[in-house]
């Protein structure tokens, strides 16, 4: 690896250009390669960015110029991507979930270690500020003990998101539906806050689309911190709100709404730390109707992030154990709601 750290990405869809915007903004990296299985699509996406295109990734991992690979395939197929990358001798960051299946990540994990390759998943809110406000408060013991935390995801999709793409809406390549696609950020930010999940109970539908997995679900949550949460989750609520996260404490409350700070009520709060946490002005849509309109700030904070971590040799912020716990939520809710009981974690 030399000064400049030289990216790949893997499947150019939707995602891949917010990677490609954000990796243009950071000092000391460069995207120098795209594959998708169209060539078409990947020469075109090519072409946009300087940079050379593949029709075959394999082929692409033979560069010996490449560092690392950004994977953004359909989710049934991020572990097979970052595997060969990772024994091709490449550090990875993969969008989420991390894949669909928890052996499949058991072995990008086992991958990682024994090759010695970094391996991170894209949690990209954890690097808003908001959250960090959030994560370090709660750090700090400013909240008290730890009552209630809700994750609330309420957007739309209509049904030509998911006629899109073959792999949208089905349980084989996206794993599942609203909660595993849209709503796995802000659940990944609620157990980042609250702790690890003890047990749920869940129920999920599908009620207005044309797909086979859901596009409504509810679940209730038992932290092992003793504390209670609430997940909900849509891709039917016309037109869409923002993502939501609320924690409670025995000692004030916080919300978050898309990725900006709307309610900080601390007993150690003063009204300067307030007006100046929840002023800033908003920020997008943060794809509650449209899938294309994600924030690209955060997104280059943790490619920055992952970058920094394989030059000093310390491990990313987010990476295989971390991205692993909010898929095991996802598909614990689903199991819940499948069997009509209530499931432990952690599960296997």
């Amino acid at each position: 690896m030399g000064e400049e750290f030289r990216l790949a990405i893997v499947g150019c869809g939707v995602i891949a250009k917010t990677h490609a915007e954000a990796i243009a903004k950071m000092k000391g990296a460069r995207l120098v390669a795209v594959a998708d299985i169209s060539r078409e699509k990947s020469e075109s996406f090519a072409a946009t960015q300087g940079a050379t295109a593949y029709a075959d990734y394999l082929e692409m991992l033979e560069r010996p110029d490449l560092d690392g690979v950004v994977v953004c395939t359909p989710s049934g197929l991020h572990g097979e991507v970052a595997n060969a990358a990772m024994q091709a001798g490449k550090h990875v960051i993969t969008e989420k979930p991390m894949d669909i299946s928890l052996s499949r990540c058991d072995e990008m994990i086992r991958i990682s270690e024994r090759t010695g390759k970094k391996l991170a998943v894209i949690s990209q809110h954890r690097f808003d500020l908001a959250s960090l406000f959030l994560h370090q408060a709660i750090e700090q013991g400013r909240l008290g003990r730890l009552v209630l935390g809700d994750a609330h995801v309420k957007w739309y999709r209509k049904q030509e998101y998911y006629d899109s793409a073959g792999w949208r809406g089905t349980w084989r390549l996206d794993g599942g539906g609203a909660l595993i696609n849209q709503s796995i950020h802000t659940i990944d930010l609620l157990q980042w806050m609250m702790g690890p999940v003890e047990s749920i109970q869940a129920c999920t539908a599908t009620l207005t689309h044309r797909i086979e997995v859901e596009d409504a679900a509810v679940a209730a949550l038992r932290f092992k911190n003793g504390a209670l949460g609430v997940i909900e989750g849509t891709t039917s609520a016309y037109p869409g709100g923002k993502a939501r996260l609320e924690v409670y404490g025995e000692r004030g409350q916080v919300s978050i709404s898309g990725d900006r700070l709307v309610n900080w009520q601390l007993a150690d709060s003063s009204e300067q730390e307030v007006q100046a946490l929840i002023s800033d002005p908003e920020r997008g849509s943060g794809g509650t109707q449209d899938p294309a309109a994600v924030w690209g700030n955060a997104h280059r904070a943790q490619l920055e992030d992952f970058v920094d971590a394989i030059r000093t040799g310390r491990r990313p912020l987010v990476d295989g154990h971390e991205g692993r716990k909010g898929l095991e939520i996802v598909l614990a809710v689903y199991e819940a709601a499948r069997t009509g009981k209530e499931v432990r974690l952690p599960s296997r």
